[in-house]
């Protein structure tokens, strides 16, 4: 009778052992295996950031414009591996735009005052901005600016960083980010370096296959690029929602933006804006 005491207590221990070894050491190892393996999904983590997501957007979606812009820049900061981080990305740039792009007083702006003799062109250059830039920014219908009008001017300092492996063109505005576009399509060369460092040479407008200026009642509607100067990059619209059907057909090489991001960073650069590519 001892010995059938000493046999169970001998299994309850060794059972236990063996029951508490499996379910704590090698239960979560053969777990991992298997995910690994694919053998099995793997269970699905607790975003604890979305909360503070959820509640940058939800400033947005109430016209809390520099409220959200201020929330959600601190969220990309603090969350650069959130799941949300690429959504908050984009939502700070459409906030960024709406701002910049519009009469809404923020610390970038300042007043100026049309001064006899000033015309759009003069203006752009005398406060180192862009005419298509001042006119977007203030809701001028036409290039006529009339003595006393008070414009909204800001000085932005861009530059482009585009990246190919994640397909963004970046747009940094004194060095800080500012949006981001995602790339459609590219056609480069098989043999590109790198890196390349160049610069806006120009920005060209299309309509019926050909070249048309700012200004002019062609301007309206055309298809937008933005030609750097080097040769094989050139920042190119492809059809969107808003243009599903293009004037011009793509250059041999280049980068391809929905039509409707070109026609928008086409406003902002200038001959000097800084451009890196980089894989």
């Amino acid at each position: 009778m001892k010995w059938f005491f000493v046999l169970f207590l001998a299994i309850i221990i060794f059972g236990g052992a063996a029951w508490f070894g499996y379910n704590f050491v090698f239960k979560e190892d053969i777990q991992v295996a298997k995910e690994q393996r694919g053998e099995t999904t793997p269970e699905p983590r607790i975003d604890l950031t979305l909360p503070e997501y959820e509640a940058a957007a939800k400033l947005r979606q109430e016209g809390n414009l520099p409220e959200a812009r201020a929330a959600l820049a601190a969220f990309v900061q603090k969350y650069p591996t959130s799941p949300h981080a690429e959504e908050a990305k984009d939502l700070l740039g459409e906030i960024n735009i709406d701002i910049f792009l519009s009469r809404t007083p923020s610390p970038e702006k300042e007043e100026y005052i049309v001064k006899p003799g000033d015309v759009l062109q003069r203006v752009a250059h005398k406060t180192k901005s862009t005419p298509e830039l001042i006119m977007r920014m203030n809701n001028l219908s036409g290039t006529m600016l009339h003595i006393g009008e008070r414009l909204l001017i800001s000085h932005p300092d861009f530059s482009v960083a585009v990246q190919r492996k994640p397909k963004l063109l970046v747009l940094l505005n004194h060095g800080g980010f500012f949006k981001q576009y995602h790339v459609a399509e590219e056609k480069l060369p098989t043999k590109a370096p790198a890196k390349v460092v160049t610069k806006v040479a120009e920005v060209m407008a299309w309509k019926d296959g050909k070249r048309v200026g700012f200004g002019t009642k062609e301007f309206i509607g055309s298809t937008r690029w933005i030609r750097l100067g080097s040769q094989a990059y050139t920042i190119y619209s492809v059809p969107d929602a808003a243009h599903p059907a293009l004037s011009q057909p793509p250059p041999p090489q280049g980068i391809g933006l929905a039509a409707a991001d070109v026609e928008e960073l086409s406003s902002l650069v200038n001959r000097q804006t800084a451009v890196t590519i980089t894989d």
